[in-house]
């Protein structure tokens, strides 16, 4: 059996992933040993409907794992619950926002490669079909080099689990996976209930829209003589490929991102907030690990 732990339990991640394994032939050798919340009723929510464990804390799992997946709402929560369990280098499934500090998302990702620990995570809709056509069309230069594009996503402008950083990441990782990891400079401002952000590339710009609590999804890319424009609708396919992949990286599989790829998304939007502040154009960080 494959032992795991699920840490903040808190949001749909949580339910998707154990609905998977009471009912997927492919994941029943997965034993889930416990779950915990810093929200206690969410963790008990989950033993009455999955009879799951709850741990009492989030470290009392260390030394019975061979994987975990943290799921917390609150992105200051992520690196918090991986530490005690970093040193046994079991595979790690992170929920987005992987952190919100740049600096604490270089020390995380930096003691994981030191124990050369695979990850999954991020956004979820990095799984889409659509953002994954998107991407293949951009890689093998479908209709000729790419000019740029448009990606629109929800955000959360208030909120108790980080405010701007609590949902941002499914934009940017959206434009992360279709146009590239790491654009060099953003450009955000603020209008109304939106926020534009151009993300500036070597070669081309895109534009981000996020739209505060309106959850309409879309992304297109526009090519010299080609143009492909998706509404996303929302779908459980969307859990279902990145519990796959955390389960591949369980079984032995590679990770499918670097360790600098995973935490760039946490770098984008450190600069989208600067670039809001100062009203210019901010560089992306990037730091070689």
């Amino acid at each position: 059996m494959k032992r795991i732990a699920i840490l903040g339990c808190e949001n749909s991640h949580a339910n998707a992933f154990l609905k998977f394994i009471g009912e997927r032939e492919e994941f029943s050798d997965v034993q889930v040993i416990g779950v915990y919340s810093d929200q206690r009723e969410a963790a008990e929510k989950l033993r009455e409907q999955f009879g799951v464990p709850v741990l009492e804390d989030y470290a009392d799992a260390v030394g019975q794992l061979d994987g975990l997946i943290i799921t917390a709402r609150h992105g200051d929560n992520h690196y918090k619950y991986a530490k005690p369990y970093i040193d046994s280098g079991i595979p790690l499934f992170i929920d987005k926002p992987i952190t919100v500090s740049e600096e604490e998302a270089v020390d995380f990702m930096r003691r994981l490669k030191e124990k050369n620990t695979p990850i999954s995570g991020g956004s979820s809709l990095k799984q889409d079909v659509f953002v994954k056509q998107l991407k293949q069309a951009a890689e093998n230069r479908v209709g000729g080099a790419t000019l740029g594009g448009l990606v629109r996503a929800p955000y959360q402008k208030e909120n108790p689990y980080g405010g701007f950083y609590f949902y941002a990441q499914h934009l940017v990782e959206m434009v992360c996976e279709i146009f590239g990891r790491f654009p060099l400079s953003v450009t955000a401002k603020e209008n109304g209930k939106q926020i534009h952000v151009l993300f500036h590339y070597k070669d081309c710009d895109c534009v981000g829209l996020f739209c505060d609590n309106n959850y309409y999804y879309y992304a297109s890319r526009m090519a010299e003589s080609d143009v492909q424009s998706f509404v996303i609708p929302s779908t459980e396919d969307w859990f279902y490929e990145e519990f796959k992949e955390f389960y591949g990286i369980l079984s032995g599989e590679p990770q499918t991102v670097t360790y600098e790829g995973f935490i760039s998304p946490v770098f984008i939007m450190n600069a989208i907030q600067r670039s809001l502040a100062s009203g210019k154009e901010e560089a992306v960080g990037r730091v070689e690990l």
